[in-house]
């Protein structure tokens, strides 16, 4: 009887480890990879499309990428001529916006590969991030012009000044407060700015930590990188 028992303790330990090594098996993740068609294209911003793609920029191909799941690329060359498109994003209208850091424009492109450019008011603004907004609009940061920005799914543009000067807004991120929260990183500082274009700026505390990128978390606060100040932060 005792034997049996152990026969049996040892056969059910057996089952579940090959069912933990099972599980971890089928747990572990596969990378493919896609070759995109322009050789050197330095493939940078990427966003689910509304059309089940993948749509992502090219900086120094000067395109604009759609990639189906199974991988098929299809390019789309940028009006301007080295425009370095930078970050991509989907906006209210069902179209993708972009970045244009050289070609100090904001760009759209429909799915069906259509373009659209829109210049910012501020010369050699380099546009950086793009995000929609909660207003309809989209929302960018202009590094050098040290603005951000606001354009209509029209076309039509506004600069909201940055108060501390020659901050360098960086990255920008809807919060769950219904406003937009941006990194300085040369100003160290996170700003938050209203749909109305209101601006409050908050001191990181570790100097010259060049805040980058930011996003909203899912406890209710915004968290953003520090990239010389090797830390994660948190803003309420």
């Amino acid at each position: 009887m005792k034997k049996s028992w152990i026969i049996s303790l040892v056969a059910l330990l057996v089952v579940a480890i090959l069912c933990i090594f099972a599980a971890a098996a089928a747990a572990a993740p596969t990378i493919t990879e896609y070759a995109v068609t322009t050789v050197g294209s330095s493939p940078t911003g990427i966003t689910p499309g509304p059309d089940g793609n993948l749509w992502f920029t090219e900086q120094n191909g000067n395109k604009i990428g759609k990639m189906t799941t199974s991988g098929a690329v299809t390019e789309y060359p940028v009006p301007t001529a080295a425009s370095f498109p930078d970050l991509i994003v989907v906006g209210p209208d069902g179209n993708l916006w972009f970045t244009e850091y050289f070609g100090n424009k904001i760009g759209k492109i429909t799915t069906g590969g259509a373009f659209t450019e829109y210049p910012v008011t501020t010369p050699n603004s380099q546009p950086t991030v793009i995000t929609a907004g909660p207003d309809g609009n989209l929302w960018f940061t202009e590094f050098n012009a040290n603005n951000i920005g606001r354009i209509t799914t029209s076309g039509a543009v506004t600069e909201y000044p940055v108060p501390t000067a020659a901050s360098s807004p960086a990255g920008i991120a809807v919060g769950p407060d219904g406003n937009l929260w941006f990194t300085e990183r040369n100003g160290n500082k996170i700003g938050k700015i209203t749909t109305s274009g209101t601006v409050t700026e908050y001191t990181i505390p570790t100097p010259n930590s060049q805040p980058i990128v930011i996003t909203a978390g899912p406890d209710g606060n915004l968290w953003f990188t520090e990239m010389i100040g090797d830390k994660i932060g948190k803003v309420t």
